[in-house]
């Protein structure tokens, strides 16, 4: 198949929705609305079909480092401006239901095979498509595959007649019948499940906290919390809190905290001992702590907030409060520190004391859409290389995530400077959809509202007065462009508020952790 006959097809459907879409639909009868309502219907259920098999084939031309990106879930999603889940979602659809080939070249089935099918012809929609696939991986490894094909078949064919909140009750009754006693107790299986998991600041700042603990880490909290979280310990209600020893009685009567609010005091205190102690050693050069970057206006007015070098968002009264117990460092960024921060070519990697101005001055890796806190990101020669002559530099340098560091390169992404002293990422052609060059995500200071302008109480003015000031509106000339708003729109609106993260499949790996659908 030639490109010119994929590109005249494509052209073709294009111009096929501009010539329905100049079409007038106001004599149509209901049934006539409704008999081309099924035909789009019908048309959107298989149009993703073409979009696995191209997909497929994409990422056998190319890599995703190729294409300028550290993942192909970041390739779909600069090239079309969608969420990381939703190409997530696109790929592995495409790698489940688009063609194969085997290493020497023979073509294979789908790996749903009855699911692909009825897609391609338009009687399964998208919905039915997720159920399938969400009891397909819920079946047990132990399952032979001809049952597993068999069970693929049944679920399309009930799809074809069903909605799919039928279709997900009769998957879930399908896997119970398959494995009546659940799966055997595994050691293998409970080490494949552990984990805990941080999600989003609600608008509260509260993060929910979920998980499966090992019986090991279980039996340690056990023991943690029957002594840390017993009543009287480490109250933060208490002047000073016991954190050792036998609380008072006094410390126990006045404490009227629940067992889950004491469990957490526990942890607060055991983790600030653990801080406290530097047997943790060092994290990216840096002695292993808490840093907050805040604002001096923040700090002097005692509102608004911080934000750690792992990204989250805390009150400034508890930013206080927290530093009571904390080394001190002192950021400012004109005029001279006690520090060098000007290194030249004399060593590669960063300074402590320049690390530090980085996480105060960028937050987290400054490449556009990326949410990897400072804590792990690594110092990028944002300016200039170091293999082009680049200096070690605060004002040259910028912080930048281990997989978008490497991103940086010959014929991939460039970065710069601005006045501003922001790090500029430059996509390359491929990718460049006239997308923001500069990451704000790390940076909430930009979304304060303006100062309150001073509230004028209004004058009371007699109906001679207004009649007095009366003008013929069409003798006023027009205003210029740049006076309908204050200046102070033109960067955002006053009661701009931003909106409170939901929990999604959006935010790119963790420190530490993997990229998700890495390639």
């Amino acid at each position: 198949m030639s490109a010119e006959a994929v590109a005249a097809a494509v052209a073709a459907l294009r111009d096929a929705h501009d010539e329905l879409a100049a079409l007038s639909i106001d004599a149509l009868t209901a049934r006539e609305l409704v008999a081309a309502l099924d035909d789009l219907e019908t048309l959107s259920c298989q149009l993703p079909a073409q979009s696995h098999r191209m997909l497929v084939r994409l990422q056998t031309e190319a890599t995703a480092k190729e294409m300028g990106a550290k993942s192909w879930r970041q390739v779909l999603a600069n090239r079309w401006r969608i969420s990381t889940s939703e190409a997530g979602r696109r790929l592995d659809e495409a790698a489940v239901l688009g063609p194969r080939r085997s290493l020497t070249g023979e073509p294979l089935d789908a790996v749903l095979p009855c699911t692909a099918l009825a897609q391609a012809h338009g009687v399964i929609n998208a919905e039915h498509v997720a159920v399938v696939r969400e009891a397909m991986n819920k079946i047990p490894p132990a399952i032979d595959t001809l049952t597993r094909a068999q069970i693929e078949v049944d679920l399309v064919r009930y799809a074809v007649g069903l909605g799919p909140k039928e279709l997900k009750d009769k998957a879930n009754r399908a896997l119970f019948l398959l494995d009546q006693d659940g799966p055997e107790p595994d050691d293998a299986e409970r080490q494949r499940r552990r984990g805990v998991a941080m999600g989003p600041q609600g608008s509260d700042k509260m993060r929910p906290v979920r998980g499966n603990l090992t019986p090991e880490l279980a039996a340690i909290l056990e023991a943690i919390n029957a002594k840390w979280a017993a009543p009287g310990m480490c109250n933060p209600a208490d002047e000073v809190p016991c954190v050792s020893g036998t609380p008072t009685q006094a410390q126990i009567d006045n404490d009227h905290r629940t067992v889950a609010q004491r469990q957490h005091d526990a942890l607060v205190a055991v983790g600030r001992s653990v801080l406290e102690s530097g047997v943790l050693g060092q994290h990216n050069g840096l002695p292993t702590s808490i840093i907050i970057r805040t604002t001096l206006q923040d700090l002097e007015s005692r509102a608004g907030v911080g934000v750690t070098g792992g990204g989250t968002i805390v009150p400034i009264s508890d930013v206080i409060r927290m530093a009571a117990h904390a080394n001190h460092f002192l950021a400012v960024f004109d005029k001279a520190t006690g520090s060098a921060l000007d290194l030249f070519r004399a060593r590669r990697v960063a300074s402590p004391a320049q690390r530090i101005m980085l996480i105060a001055r960028d937050g987290g890796c400054t490449k556009p859409g990326c949410t990897v806190p400072a804590y792990g990101c690594q110092v990028h020669h944002a300016a200039r290389d170091w293999a082009d002559d680049g200096e070690t530099n605060v004002d040259e340098l910028g912080l930048a995530c281990g997989p978008d560091n490497r991103m940086v390169g010959p014929g991939g992404w460039t970065t710069q400077i601005n006045a501003d002293h922001d790090v500029e990422w430059i996509p390359p052609a491929d990718l460049d959809t006239g997308q923001a060059r500069v990451n704000d995500y790390h940076r909430p200071e930009r979304l304060r509202p303006p100062d309150d302008e001073p509230f004028d109480e209004p004058t009371v003015r007699t109906v001679d007065e207004e009649l007095a000031d009366d003008v013929d509106l069409h003798l006023v000339p027009p205003l210029d462009d740049d006076e309908w708003f204050d200046d102070e729109w033109l960067i955002e609106p006053p009661d701009y508020e931003p909106a409170d993260d939901e929990p999604s499949d959006d935010r790119p790996h963790k420190p530490g952790g993997p990229e998700p659908n890495a390639a």
